[in-house]
């Protein structure tokens, strides 16, 4: 029947009027039991239907609509009853949908809609109404009075939010203990906390007053480089000095000007030739010897003038003595002695262009013997690098050879030892979880094209090793240390083991051409393959054996989802935007055909060999041409020797030139043209030695000043520019700094003793850190709890009162 207003139930057979209204109360979900004189629904059924089916719709529409996002504008209530009474009930939408089949919801839309089915003023049966007519007990009519308007509902909620608050009053009491508790433990981690703080401090400050050392360091060198400047700088104004000196001489040097210019041009060709004065250091060294063997011809020419200008007084006597007789020497004996001054001349001319060329071929044998040196160190040095790379794959080959019989040798010849004391360790209990490693001996390509790809991928990640735990990382530190040499040491990866590989379908990178790296891989342990996936990321890096084609699907469209990387065949890298080229050739530890690789490590050696026994006969060849050099050297000496003999010769033509100087003042009033020829000669020789002093002097003091500021600059600017890079990396910004480098470094080993003793005493940073935001969060979610609760209370008692207050109007009213 369809939902009316109101609805009257009327029929001659009193059994199926007493049943009618029970049933509709049955409908919207009432008890049976209130049906009084009802013969019950089985009776029902049988009367009529093997099972019955109850339909009944209400309306959804309005303010106060209940889910109407579910129901739409009416609610569709279905009760089907069997011939056992029992029944099932359907909610369905205006469209027809079931939307659910449970009683609670149907309590929940009569209790939405304040539908009462019990309540007899909605449903007045035969029955109860006989009883309410005929009871004469106050007490029940009471009882029918309080349910027929809702006041006794009304008392019912009032004891349960009593006891409700009850309930949260204990619990608020239970919270507070509970708070202070966690208070005080707050108050426990917070005073570690800021302990922690104050070791960060000294971290800063230490870090600061690193980069404050480095730039202090700097800060030397600079100074240092400032004052060898100014030095370099004082000592060139002192050679200006001296050169202007030398220009205010008498006026008997100005003859010699052009000499002087011609020895400023060449300072300044020095000066411009600085890049070749460190090659030629050694040259400079050996001209300086010379120049102080000249000095000691200098001395003893110097003494010898002296000598001379004594005797050339006591000659000048002897002219006086013989002025008188001047007269007496006839015409022929001068044209002779004129002839004998012109021929010496000569003599002397042919003698100093035959030095100059002397000097000449001993510049070119020094050039020889740099460039022979500098070929012989090219082929030393080319030998060394040979042989290491020979005595590299010989090292190979042997590690090789030893991996024949045993895989595990190809990670190190220490690893079966290594692995042997882990397994013995590990049986005495001194590891939680036995540790897992080398990871490359656990993994194994399923295609030999993808070796040099996964190894280029992996790297260092084939030796290392995994724990469970940091205890037995430390445990497996202590042994590494008596089986690996220090700095070869591999990786230690601490990871949780679990016996089931990580869930990769959502990140992991899905083609149907080509194999991530994982799926590349036969890995039976699962915690090795979750060791690659956090550490590498393996899902994510696709195998591409084509070098274009791996382009074309990493940079010319968009790379595939959650694809990072990709590596070629030949072990080349591809990014989205960048591309790499391996400098490996072949795997090495992954490699299944090791009798391939051994024979490719031994045409390597036999090349290596060849390349020794090239490099022997090259070494033979710069031994032949050290042999040639030190001819050379010898015919250098030879010339030499010959120069000091024409040197020699030029002394002995200068002494016989002084013998005809003295006869010339013997007969000076006689010869008057003679003698003025011979002074001439005599200053022109005079000249000549002084400006030899002169000449040696001043390349002495330049080359001198030469070898000691510009090498001395170009090293410490060297250093300089090292010591700033470093400190650039280490602190980008330069720091003024004015305390001392030595008052640094103490301070900052002060700060480390302390902070190490802090570390000591207070026990690990993170776990303090950690324990500490733990016990705040924890005091917070209690403290947060309690104030809930207690603004709960207060809500409540809130709407207790208000309730009380409608409550007794109700029961005025009533």
């Amino acid at each position: 029947p369809s939902s009316k207003p109101q609805l009257f139930w009327f029929g001659a057979e009193r059994q199926r009027r007493q049943a009618q209204m029970p049933l509709r109360e049955k409908e919207k979900g009432g008890n049976s039991s209130s049906a009084g004189q009802s013969p019950g629904f089985k009776i029902i059924v049988v009367i009529f239907f093997s099972s019955a089916d109850i339909s009944i719709t209400l309306r959804n529409q309005g303010r106060d609509a209940y889910k109407p996002e579910l129901y739409g504008t009416s609610i569709t209530v279905n009760q089907h009853i069997n011939q056992e009474g029992s029944r099932t009930c359907k909610l369905k939408s205006k469209s027809g949908t079931i939307i659910s089949s449970k009683k609670e919801e149907l309590i929940g839309i009569l209790d939405h809609f304040n539908i009462q089915v019990d309540n007899p003023v909605s449903v007045l049966t035969q029955e109860m109404s006989k009883q309410f007519l005929q009871t004469k007990n106050e007490g029940d009519k009471y009882k029918f009075f309080m349910k027929a308007t809702q006041l006794e509902q009304m008392k019912e909620d009032y004891s349960f939010i009593g006891k409700t608050k009850k309930n949260t009053r204990v619990q608020i009491e239970q919270g507070e203990e509970r708070l202070e508790e966690l208070k005080q433990l707050y108050l426990e981690k917070k005073e570690s906390f800021k302990s922690i703080a104050f070791v960060n401090d000294m971290q800063t400050r230490l870090k600061d007053l690193k980069h404050q050392m480095v730039w202090a360091v700097v800060n030397v060198l600079l100074k240092y480089l400032l004052k060898e400047g100014v030095r370099a700088e004082e000592g060139n104004t002192e050679l200006l000095q001296k050169v202007e000196e030398c220009q205010v001489v008498n006026e008997a040097e100005k003859k010699y000007k052009a000499i002087q210019d011609k020895l400023i041009t060449v300072s300044e060709e020095a000066q411009g030739l600085h890049p070749q004065c460190i090659s030629l250091k050694a040259e400079v060294q050996a001209k300086r010897k010379a120049v102080n063997e000249a000095e000691i011809i200098y001395n003893r020419s110097k003494t010898e003038l002296k000598r001379l200008e004594k005797d050339r007084e006591q000659l000048h006597k002897q002219i006086e003595e013989l002025k008188s007789c001047a007269n007496q020497v006839s015409e022929p004996e001068k044209l002779e002695r004129q002839r004998r001054i012109a021929y010496l001349r000569e003599q002397l001319k042919a003698f100093h262009d035959e030095e100059v060329m002397i000097g000449q071929q001993l510049d070119q044998f020094q050039q020889a013997i740099s460039k022979c040196r500098e070929d012989h160190s090219r082929l030393r040095r080319e030998s060394s690098e040979v042989q290491q790379a020979l005595d590299a794959h010989q090292k190979q080959l042997r590690d090789l050879k030893d991996s024949k019989t045993n895989a595990l040798k190809r990670f190190g010849p220490y690893v079966p030892a290594f692995l042997e004391a882990v397994e013995v360790a590990h049986k005495q209990g001194q590891f939680r979880k036995k540790p897992l490693g080398p990871l490359g001996a656990l993994i194994h390509p399923k295609d030999p094209e993808l070796i040099l790809a996964i190894e280029c991928c992996l790297k260092s990640s084939l030796q290392a090793f995994c724990c469970d735990n940091h205890s037995d990382e430390r445990t497996l530190q202590s042994l590494m240390s008596k089986y690996y040499p220090r700095g070869h040491r591999p990786q230690i990866i601490v990871i949780k083991f679990q016996n089931k590989i990580y869930d990769t379908s959502q990140r992991a990178v899905h083609h149907p051409e080509f194999p991530t790296v994982l799926t590349a891989l036969e890995i039976e342990n699962p915690v090795v393959a979750n060791c690659l996936i956090d550490m590498r990321g393996i899902e994510t890096v696709l195998l591409i054996k084509d070098s274009r084609r791996a382009r074309e699907v990493m940079q010319c469209n968009r790379p595939p989802r959650n694809c990072r990387e990709a590596f070629t065949a030949e072990g080349d890298q591809v990014f989205e935007r960048r591309y790499y080229s391996s400098s490996f050739v072949r795997p090495k530890f992954l490699s299944q055909d090791v009798e391939a690789e051994i024979r490719l490590v031994s045409f390597n050696t036999f090349v290596e060999s060849a390349l020794v026994g090239m490099n022997s006969g090259i070494q033979e060849e710069a031994e032949e041409n050290k042999g040639r050099i030190e001819s050379v050297k010898q015919d250098m000496q030879l010339q030499s020797r010959e120069m000091e003999e024409l040197k020699n010769n030029l002394q002995a033509a200068e002494k016989k030139l002084e013998e005809v100087k003295e006869k010339i003042h013997q007969v000076e009033e006689i010869a008057g043209p003679i003698k003025a020829e011979l002074n001439q000669a005599e200053s022109e020789v005079e000249n000549s030695k002084r400006h030899l002093q002169h000449y040696e002097e001043k390349q002495r003091e330049h080359v001198a000043c030469i070898n000691k500021h510009k090498n001395l600059l170009v090293s410490k600017e060297k250093e300089l520019e090292e010591k700033t890079a470093k400190a650039r990396q280490i602190f980008s910004e330069p720091i003024r700094v004015n305390r001392t480098v030595k008052s640094l470094d103490a301070e900052m080993n002060r700060l480390r003793e302390k902070i190490n003793l802090e570390s000591s005493r207070r026990g690990n940073r993170e776990e303090i850190i950690q324990q500490f935001q733990h016990a705040k969060e924890r005091y917070e979610d209690a403290s947060n709890t309690v104030k809930n609760l207690r603004r709960f209370i207060g809500v409540l008692d809130e709407v207790m009162v208000e309730r009380l207050k409608v409550y007794r109007q109700f029961l005025k009213r009533a």
